[in-house]
């Protein structure tokens, strides 16, 4: 996959300040306030800042921690994952592999499936329903 790389300036100008903030920044949207948290319409989900297909419905669970939460991406190398080791936690940061990107963290306390919730901020994605 070929990484998108733009400066601070052109990032800016393509995207909000808060998906500027989440996205390249690392920051996080407050729980329960994204817009993506209660969706519950088939569809996919889309990296903000450069388009590459991160997740789809089918993969989305509630767990109840007030943001997007998937088991699994919709392929293995659309996001990479990287020790995070912020605010005094041993975290695995999720990143989108088309644009590194900061997506949110995944955890190994998801449903039996295969353990792992990925724990998305909304603001780092966009969605889209599937026709019907």
């Amino acid at each position: 996959m070929e990484k998108i790389t733009l400066s601070a300036t052109e990032w800016r100008d393509k995207l909000t300040p808060e998906q500027y903030h989440v996205l390249r920044e690392a920051g996080t949207e407050r729980a329960f306030t994204g817009k993506l948290n209660a969706e519950e319409r088939d569809g996919e989900y889309f990296c903000a800042g450069c388009g590459t297909k991160l997740f789809d419905s089918a993969k989305k669970f509630d767990s109840g921690c007030g943001w997007p939460s998937f088991t699994q991406p919709a392929e293995a190398d659309v996001v990479t994952e990287v020790e995070d080791l912020s605010h005094g936690m041993r975290r695995i940061e999720v990143r989108c592999s088309g644009c590194d990107g900061h997506l949110g963290h995944v955890f190994p306390d998801g449903p039996a499936e295969n353990g792992l919730r990925y724990c998305m901020n909304s603001a780092a994605m966009e969605f889209e329903p599937k026709d019907d």
